[in-house]
């Protein structure tokens, strides 16, 4: 990381020349490296902390407020360092992109674009925050995860000291194909009308024939999502998981009863015909550490995470030049930065004096 020594004061002001009137139109709060931190920015990224501490709990908030400027130095630090690294996020920011597109049901990315700035959010400011956070976790993941390493004992470990917190109750995680006998038009309030015997008979018959095709080999996920009628069809019939008590009684007794992979025989409901799938069976109580590996291996990577991103910002930050306006406090500072060191006639004062001895400005200074 760029090391830079201090030679001047931090400004940001403007005379009004033709009234002889100093207008100051932005400060600055810190500067890292080439990167600054408005005021601006630091009062709304302290809003956002405020509302996420009590979306969380009152007795977060002076906490998140308090590391307010840290985690915007942070940011700058790893936005910093993934330039560096040559991370630019510049094909995953197009995924990502897509992806929301998608969600939205909209056409294109001007479509994007345009409901963005419908909402008062300015879609460059929104495509530069997707980038950074894009950037920042890559820079993460390459310098500070991929160094973690869990051993076979403290997975165990954790496993037996959190026992409890991994106890679960018997549930199923089911997918759907749906027949309707009559689609219902999205773009309608009204009911649809009621199917006619012939068409309640053509529903049926379709409905049994997906389930040949599955019990042929096809795979359920993409019978679904070419010809269920459900809400669900795009994501191949996924429903999410049930636990007792959550079905109907008919179903419970059905699911519960069959093992991951099991299909049902096609089902008469009020929506029509329907072919259910079990993805997942889970018994109650405590999962041997094998079917919960993965999640131990999270939680433990999480814990080990948080630490280590922290020693490693502070290196950053000694290997940087971070200037902090007075008044304003970085927690995460090092005793081992790079501090200012300015001289006289660096001072924009005294720039501007040599220069024009009549002329008098207002400047923010730090």
């Amino acid at each position: 990381m760029r090391k830079y020594l201090a030679s001047s004061v931090l400004v940001l002001a403007l005379a009004c020349s033709a009234f002889g009137v100093d207008t100051v139109i932005e400060e600055i709060v810190a500067r890292i490296n080439s990167s600054i931190i408005t005021r601006s920015d630091f009062e709304k990224a302290k809003e956002q902390a405020a509302q996420e501490a009590k979306e969380k709990g009152a007795d977060q908030a002076p906490k998140r407020e308090q590391d307010t400027l840290r985690d915007l130095i942070d940011q700058q630090l790893l936005v910093q360092k993934a330039a560096d690294l040559g991370i630019t996020g510049d094909t995953e920011l197009i995924k990502r992109l897509d992806e929301i597109r998608k969600s939205m049901n909209l056409s294109s990315m001007e479509d994007l674009e345009k409901a963005a700035e419908s909402q008062g959010v300015s879609y460059e400011d929104f495509k530069q925050n997707l980038r950074n956070n894009i950037v920042t976790q890559a820079v993460i993941g390459r310098e500070v995860g991929s160094h973690i390493q869990i051993t076979k004992e403290e997975a165990q470990q954790f496993y037996d000291e959190h026992k409890s917190e991994l106890e679960r109750p018997e549930q199923v995680a089911l997918s759907e194909i749906l027949v309707a006998p009559v689609k219902a038009d999205p773009n309608s309030k009204e009911a649809p009308p009621e199917p006619t015997p012939a068409q309640i008979a053509d529903a049926e018959k379709r409905a049994n024939d997906l389930l040949a095709q599955i019990k042929a080999g096809a795979k359920f996920d993409e019978i679904a999502k070419k010809y269920s009628d459900g809400p669900t069809a795009p994501q191949g019939g996924d429903l999410g998981e049930f636990k007792r008590g959550m079905l109907s009684k008919d179903l419970e007794d059905k699911t519960f009863a069959m093992k991951a992979g099991d299909v049902t025989d096609v089902i008469r409901t009020r929506q029509g015909f329907i072919i259910l799938k079990v993805t997942e069976h889970t018994s109650a109580g405590v999962p041997p550490l094998k079917e919960v590996e993965n999640q131990v291996q999270e939680a433990l990577y999480l814990k080990k995470l948080q630490p280590a991103l922290r020693a490693y910002l502070t290196k950053l930050r000694e290997e940087a030049f971070i200037d902090i306006k007075p008044g304003f406090e970085d927690t995460g500072a090092s005793p081992n930065q790079t501090q200012p060191v300015y001289m006289a006639a660096d001072s924009p004062q005294g720039k501007d004096a040599a220069n024009n001895p009549k002329k008098k400005k207002k400047f923010i200074l730090f």
